[in-house]
């Protein structure tokens, strides 16, 4: 998504602005940004297809080393790994830092392998799913099953009370405890109690302005209720938003490259396009080992 860089109606690089909020390229009223298959950003369809167009591809398209050596890598560059390590942007963690990442989906693992190359010194992987919480210690970071104990407590019992530095919200709205209910605010109240006073939340977890089917009345009107008197007399920030993803993919290539990250990781299974829906079909239901499935047009 381009933003010219002598126009003054777009915004400048900062925290959560960038491309993902140029306010030209998305005609749905009200809307900055757009997206490939995302709710409301655009008439761009999503690009699990054989063909797709690219809009501002001069802009947009990044230029790869040929070969296929890192080909499942860079598949990651498109969106999965330019957005965890936005979240851990947000959550202005630095070097040294104590991380903790609830979520452990495909962004929250993301998020926790950016704080490892950034250099945190502890990293904990909050989720309930075993295979995803072994992937997290597979790359270094501690895994902490909420469905065995309070994950604050567990966290702030394994820093002697002090918490993490700073947090990244991998989870979304649609958190939900250990039963199965779900509750919008409890990945937000968990991080205000868990990350340090003056420490930084980083949200890359899913919100949306409304949603009929969400599980509380201020819910389905995009109202979150969340423990903001702590947050606030904790003196802690926040920073939310859509990844902008040119604005960090040109270096997580180049790590790539160096050896000093391989998000590829992730990858549980390949399938071809035709047999797309049998994949989200595993993924959805949480069957173990299914963790992230790249999708292969025919070539």
């Amino acid at each position: 998504m381009a933003i010219p860089v002598d126009d003054s109606r777009y915004w400048r690089p900062g925290p959560g602005s960038g491309t993902s909020f140029c306010l030209r390229t998305n005609p749905t009223d009200g809307v900055d940004g757009a997206a490939y298959g995302y709710a409301n950003m655009g008439p761009y369809d999503g690009g699990q297809a054989e063909l797709l167009r690219v809009p501002y591809a001069d802009f947009n398209l990044l230029e790869l080393p040929p070969g296929t050596e890192h080909e499942n890598d860079f598949t990651m560059l498109s969106d999965i790994f330019p957005t965890g390590w936005h979240g851990t942007e947000l959550a202005g963690m630095r070097p040294g830092d104590r991380v903790a990442v609830f979520g452990a989906g495909p962004v929250g693992l993301m998020a926790a392998h950016s704080a490892m190359i950034r250099g945190a010194s502890e990293v904990f992987v909050v989720d309930k799913e075993r295979d995803r919480l072994d992937l997290a210690g597979k790359i270094g970071a501690t895994p902490v099953d909420f469905s065995q104990a309070d994950p604050a407590e567990q966290i702030l019992d394994a820093t002697g009370g002090r918490g993490a530095d700073c947090g990244v919200e991998a989870v979304g709205y649609q958190a939900h405890d250990p039963s199965g209910d779900e509750h919008p605010e409890l990945v937000l109240d968990n991080l205000v109690k868990v990350v340090r006073s003056t420490g930084g939340i980083g949200v890359v977890g899913v919100y949306v302005p409304s949603d009929p089917g969400a599980a509380t009345a201020a819910a389905k009107e995009g109202r979150v209720a969340f423990d903001y008197g702590t947050f606030f007399s904790k003196g802690q920030r926040m920073g939310t938003g859509q990844c902008p993803v040119m604005r960090y993919n040109r270096q997580l290539r180049d790590l790539i490259v160096t050896g000093r990250a391989q998000p590829s990781f992730l990858v549980s299974h390949e399938l071809p396009l035709d047999r797309a829906a049998e994949g989200y079909d595993h993924f959805d239901r949480r069957e173990a080992g299914w963790t992230k499935v790249l999708l292969r047009p025919r070539r």
